[in-house]
């Protein structure tokens, strides 16, 4: 077991200092992390060491790319998972967060990056919920998602049903469509984007294609072209319309990946969500300046502070539902 000791971000809303206080905690939380793992995943759960009996649970899953339980990996630095978690845990709940599949201490699950499918994730997610559920200390559970990881979590709440769902900047729309504009915006040659759009139609209806120009092969290797095909299946608006679990829709203002685009789309999907929009945060959930390099910058600074307004939107939805 490792007990670290935990501080609320500089600037944090005073409900969430009030919500932790009505359960008897200091400023200063003393917070303790202990190793999880069930079936190949390797995580972390953590609680504040006075954490009530039977407090709500939140199984935390992480967004796209090698992704560790921190929110961190070989091109991001972000801890958002870490700090998210933590925040939490000073607040009087417990969260459960692992590596995805393939990566740091989960990295066994994957021997071949094409044999990796979207539902391997949704099962993954199906197991830690399971395993958070089953302990005797757990009350109330709610899932929570970032960015793909949102998508992942609706899929995962249709299985079993939890408390409450909190899509993190979730995708609303197919991640071809996505992806199309994302390569729109990135001011390509006009003969490369036509490449780019011609090999995500292909491998969007689930074909294969082998010749990838070298500009394009990190995005569209064959390797992970199986990957991309079950994920372009998935549409997110869609599947969330079909459940009733309440939800809390979290998007950022200056968030350069997933657009409000997306956020009307689940919102039409699950008219009755609840919905927050954090002024000024970016994707990963830091205030963020309006400046395109300096949004981006903050995926690699792990000591830039959460947005102050997320965990507090957050307790509230919890304690709302809980």
């Amino acid at each position: 077991m490792t007990t670290r000791r935990a501080f609320l971000a500089a600037g944090a809303s005073a409900l969430l200092l009030t919500a932790s206080k009505r359960l008897g905690a200091a400023p200063l939380y003393e917070v303790e992390e202990t190793p999880w793992s069930d079936g190949g995943l390797s995580g972390s759960l953590t609680a504040a060491r006075n954490c009530p009996r039977r407090a709500p649970a939140l199984l935390l899953i992480a967004g796209s790319g090698p992704t560790d339980r921190d929110g961190n990996g070989p091109a991001i630095a972000t801890d958002l998972y870490r700090q998210i978690a933590y925040g939490l845990a000073a607040a009087g709940y417990r969260v459960l967060r692992y590596d995805k599949r393939g990566v740091g201490g989960s990295s066994a699950l994957v021997r071949r990056e094409e044999d990796l499918r979207f539902d391997q994730y949704v099962d993954d997610a199906a197991l830690a919920l399971a395993s958070l559920r089953a302990r005797d200390d757990s009350g109330p559970i709610f899932l929570a998602g970032h960015s793909e990881g949102s998508s992942v979590a609706i899929r995962a709440a249709a299985r079993a049903p939890v408390d409450g769902l909190v899509l993190l900047a979730g995708p609303g729309r197919r991640l071809d469509t996505i992806l199309s504009e994302q390569f729109q915006a990135m001011n390509l040659p006009e003969p490369m984007l036509r490449k780019a759009l011609s090999i995500l139609a292909v491998v969007a209806q689930g074909g294969q294609v082998s010749d990838v120009p070298k500009a394009l092969r990190m995005a569209f290797r064959p390797s992970v072209q199986p990957f991309l095909a079950s994920e372009c299946a998935v549409d997110p608006a869609a599947e969330l319309g079909r459940l009733s679990t309440p939800t809390l829709l979290l998007h950022g203002t200056r968030d350069l990946q997933v657009s409000t685009a997306d956020l009307d789309a689940l919102r039409r999907g699950r008219p009755d969500a609840d919905v927050v929009r954090l002024s000024g945060a970016n994707h990963v959930f830091k205030f963020a300046p309006s400046e395109r390099g300096g949004n981006f910058a903050l995926y690699r600074d792990p000591r830039a502070p959460l947005h102050p307004d997320l965990l507090p939107a957050l307790v509230r939805f919890i304690a709302a539902q809980a």
